[in-house]
């Protein structure tokens, strides 16, 4: 910091401008001095002024630990995308997904490919439901049938499995149909139904999430695997053909 100047040596200073016009100070140059001065200032705060930034993309908050998987969490409904029968779910997978912190698109995708909105559909392996749970994920005094317990069930399972792919729904999905456990293993050890989940499930989330107004990879998915699956959840919702 410097040090205050005194009376006297400031006659000094003037004096000395006075005898000597080429100074550094001269009378002339003073006007130069200060507009450089103020200058020099105003470039100094603006180079440490706070720059502002465009707003960042909402970052996926999983109960069980921060990931950083871009969604929006905040949807107020899913893609018009997704079948007929996964629409009729539509308010309620709103609800789910806001009650897990997860993406409703993300939600719409696992049920798609797991019941196509069938409340009522098993598996050969005895998975249930919605979202096809496992019998060993539900206590014994709930009925895996029911749509508001399935669900509290299969997005528990689904955020776990997000939060240990550490945001990377790709993983995530793996590890929703193959067990967590192969979240971190190679690609190559998990198994065929896997590789066909994600191969299908990771794109459709991809079409859902960019807005896009049909998905050809749905549509291969409906084609190949869904078309039977959709026609049951169909009859058993009461939707008209």
């Amino acid at each position: 910091m410097p040090r205050a100047r005194t009376s006297e040596q400031v006659q000094r200073q003037t004096a000395a401008l006075q005898q000597d016009g080429s100074g550094c100070l001269s009378v002339y140059s003073l006007p130069l001095f200060a507009v450089a001065l103020i200058t020099c200032l105003l470039t100094a705060l603006a180079f440490y002024a706070p720059t502002p930034t465009s707003a960042s993309p909402i970052e996926f908050q999983s109960p069980i630990q921060n990931t950083t998987t871009i969604m929006t969490s905040a949807s107020t409904r899913i893609s018009p995308i997704f079948t007929r029968e996964v629409q009729h779910w539509s308010d309620d997978i709103v609800r789910w997904a806001g009650a897990s912190s997860l993406d409703p698109n993300l939600v719409a995708v696992v049920m798609q490919i797991e019941s196509c909105g069938d409340p009522r559909a098993v598996s050969s392996a005895g998975a249930a439901g919605l979202f096809q749970v496992m019998p060993f994920h539900f206590q014994s005094t709930e009925n895996p049938f029911n749509p508001e317990t399935n669900a509290f069930r299969g997005l528990d399972y689904l955020a776990r499995s997000l939060a240990k792919a550490n945001g990377n729904v790709r993983l995530a999905l793996a590890g929703y149909n193959g067990g967590i456990g192969v979240i971190t293993r190679g690609e190559w050890s998990w198994s065929a139904q896997t590789l066909r989940y994600v191969y299908f499930g990771a794109p459709i989330y991809e079409d859902a999430r960019n807005g896009l107004g049909s998905s050809p990879t749905l549509q291969e998915w409906y084609q190949k695997y869904g078309a039977s699956l959709c026609r049951q959840a169909s009859q058993r919702l009461g939707l008209n053909p």
